[in-house]
C-alpha cells in the first residue's frame, strides 16, 4: 500500500471509529447494563450515561485507525480483484484487522464496562482499581472473548458490506455513493450484530466478573453455558434490541464516514 493510502486508511478508520463510539455510546451503557449479571437497574439503570466515556475517547481512534489499516493492507496484499475469491479475501483481511484492533480496545473495553456499571466510580478510578488488584494482565481479561467475538462479526459484517457494495453498484452501473455504502453498512452490521449476540453477552460476563470466579477466567464455553443453565435462551440474546440498533447505526455512520473520509483524502 503507498504511503498516501495508508495515510488516509488510517485517518478515515480512526475519525470514523471516534465519531461512532462518541455518538452510540448511551446505546452502549444500556447494551452493557443489560448483559450484567447485576442486572439493568443495579448496575446503574439510564443513570450516568455516558460514564467510561474517557476511556472509549481514548481507545476508539487508534482502534479503528489499526483495524482498517491492517484491512486494506491484507486486502492489497491478498489481491482484492478477483472476484471469485473477494469473500474469503474480505474475511481474511477483516480477521488481521480484528487480531491487530483486540490488542487496543481490550483495554478499553474492560475500564468502559466497569464505569458503566458503576457510574458512582470514575474511569480513572476504575484504571487505578483494575491495575492495582489485577496488574496488566486484568487489562486484558476478556481478550479472547472479544477476538471470539469480533472475528465472527467482522467474517459476516465486511463481507456483506463489500457484497452489497458491489451488488448496488452493479444494479446502477457505477461505484456506490458515500451515503450508499452506510446503508449496505447499516444492513450488514445490523445482521452481524443478531448472529453474534451471545459471544458479545459471554464477553461482558468475562469482563465484569469478580476476580477468581470461574467466569473471570475467560472460557467462553464455560460462560455461555453459565448464562444458559441460569437465564436460557433469553440470557444468551440479553441486549440484542439496543445492540442491533447501535450497531446498525454505527455501521451506518462508521462505514458511511470511512468512506467518504477516505475518498476525500485520496
Amino acid at each position: 500500500m503507498e504511503r498516501r493510502e495508508l495515510c488516509a486508511s488510517l485517518l478515515a478508520g480512526g475519525a470514523a471509529g471516534m465519531s461512532v463510539d462518541l455518538i452510540l455510546f448511551p446505546l452502549d451503557t444500556i447494551k452493557t447494563r443489560l448483559q450484567s449479571p447485576l442486572g439493568f437497574s443495579k448496575s446503574g439503570g439510564f443513570r450516568g450515561i455516558y460514564a467510561g466515556v474517557p476511556s472509549t475517547a481514548v481507545g476508539s481512534f487508534p482502534n479503528a485507525a489499526a483495524f482498517f489499516v491492517t484491512y486494506e493492507s491484507a486486502k492489497r496484499f491478498l489481491g482484492s480483484d478477483s472476484s471469485y475469491l473477494s469473500p474469503i479475501i474480505h474475511m481474511a483481511a477483516a480477521f488481521l484487522g480484528e487480531l491487530v484492533a483486540c490488542l487496543i480496545r481490550v483495554p478499553s473495553e474492560v475500564i468502559k464496562q466497569r464505569a458503566q456499571v458503576s457510574p458512582s466510580s470514575t474511569t480513572y478510578q476504575m484504571l487505578s482499581v483494575t491495575l492495582r488488584e489485577e496488574g496488566i494482565k486484568g487489562l486484558y481479561r476478556g481478550y479472547k472473548s472479544t477476538v471470539l467475538r469480533e472475528i465472527p462479526f467482522s467474517l459476516v459484517q465486511f463481507p456483506l458490506w463489500e457484497f452489497l457494495k458491489n451488488l448496488w453498484s452493479w444494479k446502477q452501473g457505477r461505484a456506490v455513493d458515500c451515503w450508499q455504502s452506510a446503508v449496505c453498512g447499516a444492513f450488514a452490521g445490523g445482521f452481524a450484530a443478531a448472529v453474534t449476540t451471545p459471544l458479545d453477552v459471554a464477553k461482558t460476563r468475562i469482563m465484569l466478573a469478580k476476580a477468581g470466579s470461574g467466569v473471570a477466567n475467560g472460557n467462553v464455553l464455560f460462560a455461555l453455558h453459565e448464562i444458559w443453565r441460569t437465564q436460557g435462551i433469553m440470557g444468551l440474546f440479553a441486549g440484542v434490541i439496543p445492540r442491533m440498533t447501535m450497531i446498525s447505526l454505527g455501521g451506518f455512520i462508521f462505514l458511511g464516514a470511512y468512506d467518504k473520509v477516505r475518498s476525500s483524502l485520496l
